[in-house]
């Protein structure tokens, strides 16, 4: 099969908007994008294949919290995403032949596949060992070596860079860079996650729970069946997996990862290059900043995964992206896998107007004294400000988000499109007799 399967890295990283990031809940999914011309966004990540003229990128996303490793191939400033959301399960029967006819030249099982290798086994989630695979991962990275070489964003890497420095050795500021593995820095607590399998459980967690159940008889019969399978799927500890509900809990999917603890610091550029433009480019569109870090998954000699030990050896991964330094052309198809943050897509109307008025300022407001408090101490000592440094970027990336997340809700008129479908509802409940009786009036 002809394929064009390159791995293109650039220096001038850039994330979706708000309001594309937060488009998707808390599990692997599919998003489509419009990108028929060629782009100056960068990427970290990128898997292409052979050209095709009025191209889509394609974003295909893992399960995650709070938010994923940004990687974006370019296009000029993008159109809106298409609506839909679809977990790679999903990708033969309903996202194929659409990707195929946009320029996609593998097949589906070489994309995704919980049997043979495929492009899944070469992504990975970052966690720790306190912020474990059931809780979803802080940001995501990309294997693009036979010997586990790990790329993500240089602010998914930065709190185990800010560990590892002191002011002797300030990382941070100046960068790091192994020149050969016994230089690379082991992290303490930090993890990688590769995903095993993904399976639709939801006839099975539904199996006892019927309509006409109270509430809490229904939770607890749901919580059962998923602890039922959850320990079933786990093997007595080698796997670490959680079962996710999905579209308010009219679908429920099996997750099941195998967890890497060994994790080495193997580069990081200066903050000058890695956190440019700090708050002013952060969420913004474009950025200018070269958003990337390096690591290296090690494992026992026998392939497993394994705690710390100077006797590890590599990863020698079942699926790796190589690198490419051949660049973009336009129109080239892109198709982007990482784990993103959840979605709040199903809130209501009053949810939106509460975000707004309410817990969004008193957000903004409470991280606004904390930054004042933490910039005051930081100003004072190098020290302090070094040993600080990940907690500020942390409280000020989200004081932003929610400052943007804001201005979005009203420049799109959220809260009156929610009204007008919230009244499209009610009107067609009260056209039957029985959906009155289901719904309410």
């Amino acid at each position: 099969m002809e394929t064009s399967e390159i791995f293109k890295i650039k220096l001038k990283i850039t994330n979706f908007p708000v309001y594309i990031i937060h488009n998707v809940i808390n599990s692997m999914s599919i998003n489509l994008y419009n990108a028929s011309k060629a782009t100056q966004i960068v990427t970290i990540c990128h898997y292409f294949c052979k050209k095709q003229q009025n191209m889509k990128r394609i974003f295909v996303s893992f399960i995650s919290l709070l938010f994923a490793i940004q990687i974006v191939f370019a296009v000029n400033p993008p159109t809106r995403p298409d609506e839909g959301m679809w977990v790679p399960v999903w990708i033969e029967n309903l996202n194929y032949p659409d990707m195929v006819r946009l320029g996609l030249k593998l097949k589906a099982d070489e994309v995704y596949s919980n049997t043979k290798p495929s492009i899944k086994d070469a992504i990975v989630g970052l966690g720790s060992n306190e912020y474990k695979p059931s809780q979803g991962f802080f940001c995501s990275g990309v294997v693009v070596s036979p010997q586990g070489l790990v790329f993500t964003n240089h602010h998914c890497g930065y709190d185990a860079v800010q560990q590892v420095s002191t002011l002797e050795h300030d990382y941070l500021t100046n960068g790091f860079w192994a020149t050969k593995l016994s230089e690379e820095i082991p992290i303490d607590e930090m993890t990688m996650s590769f995903v095993v399998r993904i399976e639709d459980v939801t006839g099975r967690v539904l199996k006892n729970v019927n309509d006409s159940m109270s509430i809490s008889a229904r939770d607890k019969a749901i919580n059962k069946a998923i602890k039922e399978i959850e320990n079933e799927a786990s093997e007595k500890g080698k796997y670490d997996v959680v079962v996710k509900s999905m579209f308010e809990g009219n679908e429920y999917y099996l997750y099941v990862y195998e967890t890497y603890k060994d994790i080495r610091l193997v580069g990081a550029p200066p903050s000058a290059i890695g956190k440019f433009g700090g708050d002013t480019d952060n969420w913004m569109w474009p950025r200018h900043t070269g958003d990337f870090s390096i690591f290296r998954i090690y494992t026992a000699p026998d392939g497993s995964p394994a705690e710390y030990s100077d006797k590890n050896i590599p990863l020698k991964p079942k699926k790796y992206l190589p690198v490419s330094i051949k660049g973009v052309e336009k129109n080239d198809f892109s198709m982007i896998f990482g784990f993103p943050g959840s979605t709040h897509r199903y809130i209501t109307s009053q949810g939106v107007e509460q975000a707004i008025n309410q817990n969004n300022p008193l957000i903004v407001k409470i991280r606004d004294k904390k930054l004042s408090i933490m910039r005051s101490y930081m100003d004072q000592d190098p020290k302090i400000k070094l040993q600080y440094s990940s907690k500020y970027a942390q409280t000020s990336n989200y004081w932003k988000y929610f400052i943007g997340q804001t201005k979005g809700l009203k420049r799109w008129d959220v809260y009156d499109r929610k009204k007008e479908l919230e009244n499209q509802f009610m009107n067609w409940v009260q056209q039957d007799a029985n959906r009155q009786q289901k719904y309410g009036t």
